[in-house]
């Protein structure tokens, strides 16, 4: 049911309204993260470390037809969502993730759906026992390991 303020609105004023939340949002929720990601994985190339993860990373993340380094998009996905996607263009910008690869890996980010946040905003506050809290963060990345394999599948037939 509209409120009286939000009756009295015309479109143009509801559309510049939604703007300025989405603005806010953007600005204070997921352009941090994203920096935040860049930053890591920039400390990350630049003492070497990317290149260790790949290395250690790579026989796991073959199964998946993925370089190492591609395990660092899992890992901050587990943190951010947004920091998974900063980290993942991060590595396609300098070329270490190509389109098909980043292609796969974006719903495995978005599946995994920052479980460190989640059990502070949602598990915590609606009471959820914390003895479900690794079961249900466990899902999170299964689904995620099966969302590669099925984007890969998918990528083979297009």
């Amino acid at each position: 049911m509209a409120t009286p303020e939000t009756a009295k609105k015309n479109i143009l004023d509801l559309f510049i309204d939604g703007a300025r939340n989405g603005f806010k949002i953007g600005t204070t929720s997921l352009l941090p993260n994203v920096i935040m990601a860049f930053v890591i994985i920039r400390i990350l190339d630049v003492t070497g470390l990317l290149h260790i993860i790949g290395v250690v990373c790579a026989p796991i993340m073959a199964l998946w037809g993925l370089p190492g380094e591609a395990a660092t998009v899992l890992v901050t996905a587990i943190m951010s969502m947004g920091g998974g996607i900063g980290v993942a263009m991060s590595l396609f910008t300098s070329n270490i993730l190509d389109p098909a690869q980043l292609t796969i890996l974006v719903p495995a980010i978005y599946l995994i759906g920052n479980p460190v946040q989640n059990v502070g905003r949602c598990l915590g506050i609606s009471g959820v026992n914390t003895k479900h809290y690794v079961a249900i963060i466990s899902i999170c990345f299964i689904n995620a390991l099966l969302s590669i394999w099925a984007m890969r599948l998918i990528l083979l037939f297009l």
